[in-house]
């Protein structure tokens, strides 16, 4: 089996968020519990499998996403690593590849000219929420306000300012401890940009201690629910950027279509191996 790391949400390497990505070939998938040791050897926050199938399907590949610990009900960056990795390998049918996930349905990645990847992928709508018991300690600042974000299974929480999302370093085993006991995969923080100059419309950040991944670089599937929830609030323009100010860095291009977001990025392929096992 070949496998490739893809930085994806990033121009250059070694930024973004890497990804692993497996090409399988055509058949049955192999067993999960093989599927969990890959991820985790990679130990990257997500490593996406792809499985072609027959002509005629509505979709092209069939995808599945696993963190080092569980298996993912949806990814957007290792979508977009994917997506790249077809495209680099050829194996694009015109300038888009249909994926089928088991939680989501039909996703969508379209190639442009540029080399910038966009992702079709269901809007998650995000519902005001009174802040969580402990969340204020594990955080160490006290959010302006926070937001369930229905199934995507996160909670968005905003910071006073930019600066707040930059610095802040939160109680990892306290944050895993409250995302176990309110049923949530994970920890959104965010807020509006100080200033367009900077070239993004709002920052975030991402954690998921529970699920494997202490900190996220990317999050591209937490797009889905940040694109909506700024639109709301910077006057209903409904393309934006984000900007997700981890140690590595990333730059998401949102845009609201109905009850869909299209999540635009690029993605650097780094290192190319074969699993001998």
């Amino acid at each position: 089996m070949r496998i490739q790391i893809v930085d994806a949400f990033t121009t250059r390497p070694f930024a973004g968020n890497p990804a692993g990505v497996c090409l399988l070939p055509a058949g049955p998938w192999p067993r999960d519990s093989r599927l969990r040791r890959i991820a985790a050897e990679l130990n990257h926050p997500e490593t996406a499998f792809a499985l072609p199938l027959p002509a005629g399907e509505e979709a092209d590949w069939e995808i599945r996403w696993f963190t080092p610990l569980v298996e993912a009900r949806l990814c957007g960056h290792a979508t977009l690593a994917t997506a790249h990795t077809l495209h680099r390998e050829g194996l694009l049918t015109g300038d888009s590849v249909r994926f089928r996930s088991r939680s989501y349905g039909l996703l969508i990645a379209h190639a442009g000219a540029d080399g910038e990847f966009t992702l079709d992928f269901p809007a998650a709508p995000a519902d005001e929420v009174p802040v969580p018991a402990g969340l204020v300690e594990a955080l160490g600042v006290r959010p302006e306000g926070t937001f369930r974000t229905g199934a995507l299974g996160d909670l968005l929480t905003v910071l006073p300012d930019e600066a707040a999302v930059r610095a802040l370093r939160p109680d990892l085993g306290a944050i895993a401890a409250l995302t176990v006991r309110e049923g949530l995969r994970g920890i959104i923080v965010t807020a509006a940009a100080e200033g367009h100059e900077r070239g993004h419309d709002f920052v975030s950040r991402f954690f998921a201690p529970a699920n494997g991944i202490p900190e996220d670089p990317v999050t591209g599937s937490a797009h889905t629910s940040l694109a909506p929830f700024w639109s709301a609030r910077l006057g209903g323009r409904d393309r934006l950027v984000g900007f997700q100010a981890s140690a590595r860095t990333g730059v998401v291009r949102t845009a609201l279509r109905g009850d869909r977001v299209l999540l635009g990025g690029h993605a650097v392929t780094v290192l190319e191996a074969t699993l001998i096992v």
